[in-house]
């Protein structure tokens, strides 16, 4: 249970940092790029639109100095009575017209105002302007356009007039310039889908149509917000802003006022549409964030989940090990005390066998002086006293196994003979096998080469392969259909073989990739260190072989161990 609290308290605390550590600086960085990315597409459309309408200024102002310049150049190259003549005004116009579609008509006046000469669609001949605004301003100034109006013709247009002195007396010329044609110049700036042009007097009174609504002579609505008209007309700057029209839709608006200070031009463009592309990346950024934060969420559970199963194994592992060395640390113990078990039956042993062999001598001269005649009761005395040293020789083997098995501590490295020494290492488990019914198959070759190498380690490691194999075919077939087959020889390439096959159990393919890992066992909780073959890779290692392992489950496994050959090894 403690362990239980003790990984949730731990997955929390990972899972927090694994999302928050990537979480805060991921969030960071989209939002200072997103703030950067703003203000630069912010500032890139305004300046854009800046340019728009520095651009949309210069070309009507170039087209007011044009239309000056021809009145000018007509004023100068003619005297008062050659324009004041009809027929010679007439062709005067017919050229100007040439030079330029936009004047509609063309009118001489005298310094009292009275239009005595008129070349147009109007009969405005003989109409005195004496007291009229544009012709006052004309006189004082000598050059003058004006505001759009109604006039005499009452129909809405704008002059452009010129005034010279000469021989003591002034005289005016006036041209109407086609409204239309200037109209559509002014509107055709196009910004996306909703830009427009258009130009206001400093009444707020349109000077052309605004596309959205704004007819000719009609007063802007909103003029009175835009920030221009408190600038006192001075300088030529392009102001930006960005307001909400009567509908309450608000635009971005570039404002700057003509060279005359009597026109505002105004280019502006709903601000939906003038930030359309900061609006779709933002839904990019939102998504972006979306999918990342999904991301980096999705993936601290994952994380999370692993590191802490990881844990988890890990603690398993440990306790597992540390089970496994007290049992190791018991089994060394054993060892120790089996080997002294075997040193001190050595001893009686000793003494029984010189006691059968003085009771063998006494018999054999008993029967030889007559003392004992021959008789059945003599013959079974001699049979029993042969057993007696049979089992007196293989308990002594037994133990003088146990004594060398021992006493190794240190390698002795010396040549082995395999042809003896396996045989010798199979005797040590020979009755375990007989026990559980297993048929025990030697196939030594006689040519199988020397080896070079301790002799106490490689018994160590055949008889942890005997024994695993034993273990194996009794967990498959219990008691009775059991084969061990052990074969030595000379490979191909020079090396010895020692191959050890068993009908057992098997070993999965996942397991075979661990076999030889430390502390990997497939035997049950408490009856396997994991250490065996670990062990025995590394010896033979240490011999300069190898060993492998070819197994599939339910149908047996070889161990084969390749190792140099003596002659080799001495080299």
């Amino acid at each position: 249970m403690e362990k239980n609290h003790h990984y949730a308290s731990m997955k929390k605390l990972i899972l927090a940092s694994m999302i928050l550590l990537p979480l805060i600086p991921f969030t960071l960085t989209l939002i200072i790029g997103y703030s950067h990315f703003t203000s630069s597409i912010e500032n890139t459309t305004i300046a854009s639109m800046k340019r728009i309408v520095g651009d949309h200024r210069h070309m009507i102002e170039s087209f007011l100095e044009e239309r000056k310049a021809n009145l000018e150049f007509v004023l100068h190259s003619y005297t008062f009575e050659e324009l004041s003549h009809p027929e010679s005004l007439h062709e005067i116009f017919i050229r100007l017209q040439k030079e330029s579609s936009a004047f509609v008509d063309m009118g001489v006046f005298n310094e009292e105002g009275v239009h005595v000469a008129y070349e147009g669609p109007y009969k405005l001949t003989g109409k005195i302007y004496k007291e009229t605004d544009w012709f006052v301003e004309v006189l004082k100034k000598g050059y003058y356009i004006s505001n759009i109006y109604l006039g005499f013709r009452q129909v809405p247009h704008f002059i452009i007039a010129a005034a010279r002195e000469s021989e003591g007396r002034k005289w005016v010329i006036r041209a109407t310039i086609d409204s239309y044609l200037f109209n559509t110049m002014v509107k055709k700036v196009r910004i996306g889908k909703t830009g427009e042009a258009y130009l206001l007097n400093t009444e707020g009174i349109f000077q052309t149509d605004r596309r959205s609504g704004g007819n000719l002579m009609d007063t802007d609505p909103d003029h009175k917000n835009y920030p221009t008209f408190s600038l006192s007309f001075e300088g030529e700057d392009i102001d930006s802003f960005i307001l909400p029209d009567m509908k309450g839709d608000k635009h971005l608006y570039a404002t700057t006022w003509l060279k005359n200070k009597r026109w505002l031009l105004v280019v502006r463009q709903e601000k939906a549409d003038a930030f359309e592309s900061l609006r779709n990346a933002s839904y990019l950024i939102i998504i972006i964030c979306l999918i990342g934060g999904v991301a980096i969420v999705a993936t601290a559970f994952y994380m999370t989940e692993k590191i802490v199963k990881r844990m988890s194994q890990t603690d398993t592992e440990k306790d597992q090990l540390q089970e496994q060395l007290i049992r190791a640390h018991r089994l060394a113990e054993l060892g120790e005390m089996a080997a002294g078990f075997a040193h001190e039956i050595n001893n009686p042993l000793q003494i029984i066998k010189s006691e059968q062999s003085l009771i063998e001598m006494n018999l054999t001269e008993m029967k030889e002086k007559g003392i004992l005649p021959p008789s059945e009761s003599t013959d079974e005395i001699a049979d029993s006293m042969n057993q007696t040293k049979l089992q007196i020789d293989r308990c002594s083997a037994i133990t003088q196994a146990i004594l060398k098995f021992g006493r190794q501590s240190k390698p002795v490295i010396q040549d082995v003979d395999l042809r003896d020494f396996v045989p010798e290492v199979l005797n040590m488990v020979a009755k375990k096998a007989s026990v559980h019914g297993i048929d025990v198959k030697r196939n030594i070759a006689e040519n199988t080469p020397m080896i070079h190498g301790d002799p106490g380690q490689l018994q160590q490691v055949l008889l942890n392969l005997y024994n695993n194999a034993i273990d194996a075919v009794v967990e498959r077939h219990g008691s009775q259909g059991g084969k061990l087959i052990i074969r030595t020889g000379r490979t191909e390439k020079g090396k010895v073989e020692i191959s050890v096959t068993d009908n057992g159990a098997g070993i999965s393919p996942e397991n075979q990739k661990k076999i030889f890992s430390p502390f990997f066992t497939t035997k049950p909780v408490g009856k396997g260190t994991g250490l065996g073959l670990s062990v025995c890779y590394g010896i033979i290692d240490s011999m300069g072989g190898t060993m492998t392992v070819s197994s599939e489950k339910g149908v047996g496994t070889t161990f084969t161990i390749y190792l140099p050959m003596a002659s080799i090894s001495e080299k």
